[in-house]
């Protein structure tokens, strides 16, 4: 098949709309299930890039939730402990694969931006992945094929229209990419860099030490970065995104967003958030926003007097800010990139206040000495790649 007609573009007024390839050979995706639309296939080219490349860089399994084009999350097959478990509504008996593994962290790393998400894996998708995401709002998932009977639970997601595609493994994209802009035509050649542990080789700070872990863990996230809308910067854990700062003007911003989710991502971790007290009645989705609201700065919308009944069946202790801010201070070992250089020193201390130990950046900013002397005060190790990773 050389083309797929779409319901409509962007939004609903822009028809018509089609993928097509333009020099006549076949597309590299079927459509097994569902009526995927324009931004669907937007979203599923961009997150199979992403997990098709942490696949080949590490040697792992990964998969990707995304949400208008950009990563919410991202993520390696690492086990789940128990912690994790709860977090990520995994029940404890659950056996999991390791592509659930990833799924459940690509997911779990902002549950609220994916809620409704478009799903990539870099394998086959499994049984135990395909019940993770049965019980998921999403709107569908790519993957380079499906076990049967975790495609017939796929299909049973949203009255039998679930979107499920299957790309071809081998598919080798053009050199060269085109898109028009009103009415004008755009060429560039493909991003078709490779990022590896060579982009980890100029270290510019008095620390020189980057673990093994933290390579990889830098490498996520520059992967990660280059299938982000930019200005983007993103914070990584043990294998796993753990909050995405994306589309922003200013870079400074783009570390605030992403520092704010990947805190929150922290102290969801907390004994007090874990044990909140939800009615049963009470579903996945109404959850995250419940603890979100908690963490956030007017907990009374969902604690308050009038309506904690709605939502738990005892009234919970507030979680005072000298709680959260004396759990984020024994946070460290967080790896942060950015998809190009960090123009001041502010950006460093606001890494800093969520635990960053390592940092790659581009490096070419008339203050890069500022930047360095920002990571060396807190003994942190930076690399420069000297590679810009915008992504339009």
């Amino acid at each position: 098949m050389n083309e797929l007609e779409l319901k409509y573009g962007c939004n609903p007024n822009q028809k018509p709309a089609r993928i097509f390839m333009a020099d006549g050979s076949s597309l590299p995706v079927v459509v097994l299930n569902g009526k995927p639309g324009y931004i669907n296939f937007l979203d599923a080219f961009n997150s199979w890039q992403l997990v098709k490349e942490l696949k080949e860089n590490t040697g792992m399994v990964a998969a990707a939730s995304f949400k208008h084009v950009s990563p919410a999350g991202a993520a390696l097959g690492f086990p789940l402990d128990d912690v994790l478990r709860k977090m990520y509504h995994i029940d404890p008996a659950m056996q999991l694969s390791p592509l659930a593994c990833a799924y459940a962290r690509a997911r779990g790393a902002d549950r609220m931006s994916s809620f409704g998400d478009w799903i990539a894996l870099s394998d086959v998708c499994d049984v135990p992945t395909a019940k993770i995401i049965k019980n998921e709002v999403t709107d569908g998932i790519i993957a380079p094929g499906y076990e049967p009977e975790a495609l017939e639970i796929l299909k049973s997601k949203k009255g039998g229209n679930y979107n499920v595609v299957q790309i071809a493994p081998d598919y080798m994209p053009v050199s060269l990419e085109h898109k028009q802009v009103y009415g004008i035509t755009f060429e560039q050649g493909r991003n078709d860099l490779k990022i590896d542990a060579r982009m980890l080789e100029n270290i510019v700070t008095e620390n020189k030490t980057l673990s093994d872990a933290q390579k990889r863990d830098l490498i996520v996230a520059l992967i990660t970065l280059k299938y982000t809308q930019s200005n983007s910067v993103c914070y990584v854990q043990d294998g796993q995104v753990i909050g995405v700062g994306a589309g922003q003007q200013s870079r400074i911003h783009c570390t605030r967003l992403a520092g704010q989710k990947a805190d929150l991502w922290q102290l969801r971790h907390m004994p007090k958030v874990l044990d909140l007290p939800f009615r049963a009645d009470v579903v996945k989705p109404n959850r995250d926003n419940a603890v979100d609201v908690y963490l956030g700065d007017t907990p009374e919308d969902v604690i308050g007097d009038n309506v904690w009944t709605e939502t738990f069946t005892r009234q919970p202790e507030p979680l005072t800010a000298d709680e959260k801010k004396a759990w984020l201070s024994k946070v460290t070992g967080v790896c942060l990139g950015s998809d190009a250089f960090f123009p001041f020193g502010d950006n460093i201390e606001r890494a800093h206040r969520s635990g960053v130990s390592a940092i790659v950046e581009a490096g070419g900013s008339i203050r890069d000495q500022q930047v360095i002397d920002t990571c060396n005060k807190y003994g942190m190790v930076m690399a420069f790649c000297g590679l810009r990773l915008f992504h339009h």
